[in-house]
């Protein structure tokens, strides 16, 4: 079978995928708010990636490609016409566990209600574990901002949710 990935064999590429198809998932499935359009995302990076040739310093620029690119993904996906005239589900699955830590849905679907600006920030900061400074150059914001989004959806969530589920202090 011929490939369009000179630079990676498939073993390369095997790898790749078990270190990130997680991370592709759960950030198209809190954009999506879809099983079956997050999982379409998930092939849609990956086959971006092997088309893409770019070539990672290290593990964390790899991630960060990720992140990015399943996030530009989204967006697409979001703004496209098409979207606007589906029918959504009525309801979200239960996700148990997110990251190793308990998640309920009910704070799972918060999260995915909040505007974007702050679920994203939000996602990157408490699942991803990446600093303000790090989001800040992945978003390309200034790192204020980002403590403002982050102080900012914290407040929607305590709110809404009445608890201090968010313990993480700031960087």
């Amino acid at each position: 079978m011929e490939s369009n990935s000179l630079l990676r064999t498939d073993k390369e590429l095997a790898e790749l995928y078990q270190r990130h198809v997680d991370v592709v998932y759960r950030l198209s499935y809190i954009y999506l708010k879809n099983p079956a359009d997050a999982e379409d995302a998930v092939q849609s990076v990956f086959i971006k990636l092997i088309q893409s040739q770019v070539v990672f310093n290290d593990h964390e620029h790899e991630k960060a490609w990720f992140l990015v690119t399943t996030r530009n993904y989204c967006k697409d996906v979001l703004k496209h016409w098409w979207k606007s005239r589906r029918v959504d589900a009525k309801s979200l699955p239960e996700i148990s566990s997110w990251n190793g830590q308990e998640a309920s849905g009910k704070m799972l679907a918060r999260l995915l209600s909040l505007p974007e600006k702050y679920k994203t920030v939000l996602y990157l900061y408490y699942y991803e574990t990446y600093s303000i400074k790090e989001i800040s150059e992945l978003i390309g914001y200034k790192e204020s901002t980002i403590q403002t989004q982050l102080a900012r959806g914290r407040k929607l969530l305590k709110a809404d949710l009445g608890g201090n589920y968010l313990e993480r202090q700031t960087d």
